[in-house]
């Protein structure tokens, strides 16, 4: 080539951007979340604002920094080993012990699934005063509707389902904010950690504790597996082990997104409800139940909200049992290694709802008592994940660091030690 001829330089290559593709992996959090945002947080959050005002906003937040490390741990533990938590706690036991462990498993699942048919048949008193037991029926039946979806065109259009109804509640729950906003004053100083007598205590301690759900913890770790990992990881030391790895390091980076994203949601949510309380009813009667706090709702801010907020507490109810009628299939599949139709599912633990919503008994004590039998079962699920997200033979490279080992035990100090508080103080009156 002659001198004189100029040589243009090669453009530099545009660097990758890998990480555009990381908003292809959200999803399975989202669903997740809707545990966080089922009807047994909806009185708890109400109460607290209605009671103490701004108060105890620094608990919801503390909360839904705690339920991000919880949730993105189940994920982490199905994407690293292609096996949900329930898989992994069954290869691990002898039979008699894994049957116990279902046993307590199972109660959790029918606790969580009692509290959120109770959510939507009062939404749909609420709403069009149909009577509770007939309006558990309907929530169990579109809950079976909701759950044909997975079955019949697979996980992501199951989850879009899911966060459409997250949506919806998210509307619902968060209206009455812009029709009588919370003062920014107040809101701040709710940041500061703080109480005012042994009752707030209480109230804070049944808020923090009562966040985690263990059935969202098995079932993240399912969501996580089912979507990203059609087959187990590669042996390592394989030729296919080296790129596998960086591959699962791209899906950790899109569910730590997805995660975070997911519970600033769901924990807007819950602090919207409490600031929706702590503006427009401090001081009312009768807003410790879901009911009374509605028709407060309706005195205060008009039927327009009440109506939204009925309408986000359904989407809350049809959305948070489908989900967990979901998670009990994934534990029966992961512990005793039997999988039965979700629809099958769905309408024998619907028989448990049904029957203590016909008893006539408060369905504000039904969700109390529900919210009891998920604190015993919080131990069996949060202590195995953090354990087991350190374990080098079982997670390799991406086991636990000493930073998250030490935040994921302090957090379930936390939770655990808060759920056995709860039991006592519930126990002793």
């Amino acid at each position: 080539m002659p001198d004189d001829v100029a040589v243009s330089p090669a453009r530099p290559a545009r660097p990758r951007r890998p990480e555009r593709g990381l908003w292809r992996l959200l999803g399975p959090a989202f669903v997740a979340a809707v545990a966080y945002v089922d009807p047994g947080n909806v009185a708890a959050n109400l109460t607290a604002g209605a009671r103490y005002g701004y108060l105890l906003v620094w608990v919801l937040v503390a909360a839904n920094v705690m339920a991000v490390l919880v949730q993105y741990l189940s994920a982490k533990l199905g994407i690293v080993t292609g096996r949900s938590l329930p898989e992994v706690l069954g290869e691990r036991m002898s039979r008699r012990t894994r049957l116990a462990y279902w046993g307590q498993a199972e109660v959790v699942a029918a606790a969580t699934d009692l509290a959120e048919v109770i959510g939507g048949a009062i939404a749909l008193n609420l709403l069009f005063g149909v009577p509770l037991v007939v309006g558990g029926i309907i929530t169990g039946v579109i809950s079976m509707l909701v759950l044909s979806i997975q079955q019949r065109r697979g996980q992501r259009a199951f989850e879009a389902v899911i966060t459409s109804m997250l949506a919806i509640l998210t509307v619902g729950f968060c209206a009455g904010l812009f029709f009588a906003p919370p003062s920014l004053e107040g809101v701040l100083g709710g940041l500061v950690p703080r109480f005012e007598g042994a009752d707030s205590v209480l109230l804070a301690a049944s808020m923090l504790g009562a966040t985690v759900m263990p059935h969202a913890i098995y079932l993240h770790s399912s969501l996580a597996r089912d979507r990203h990992r059609a087959t187990r990881p590669a042996v390592p030391g394989s030729a296919a082990y080296s790129g596998e790895q960086a591959e699962t390091r791209r899906l950790l980076r899109g569910t730590r997104l997805d995660v975070v994203l997911a519970l600033i949601v769901a924990g807007s949510v819950n602090i919207a409800m409490l600031l929706l309380a702590a503006a427009n009813l401090p001081g009312r009667a009768g807003t410790d139940s879901i009911e009374g706090a509605h028709a407060a709702i309706v005195d205060v801010l008009g039927p327009v909200v009440g109506v939204l907020f009925a309408v986000g507490l359904l989407a809350s109810g049809l959305a948070s049992t489908s989900v967990g009628a979901y998670a009990g299939a994934e534990i029966m599949q992961g512990l005793l290694k039997v999988r039965i139709s979700l629809l099958w599912r769905r309408a024998v633990t619907l028989i448990p709802a049904i029957v203590l919503l016909a008893t006539g008994i408060s369905p504000t004590w039904l969700l109390v008592m529900s919210q009891v039998v998920l604190s015993f079962g919080i131990p069996f699920a949060m202590i195995p994940l953090v354990r087991l997200t350190r374990d080098r033979a079982l997670m390799g490279e991406q086991r636990n660091g000493t930073v998250t080992q030490v935040a994921g035990w302090a957090v379930a100090t936390v939770i655990v030690a808060l759920n056995l508080v709860l039991l006592w103080l519930t126990f002793a009156g």
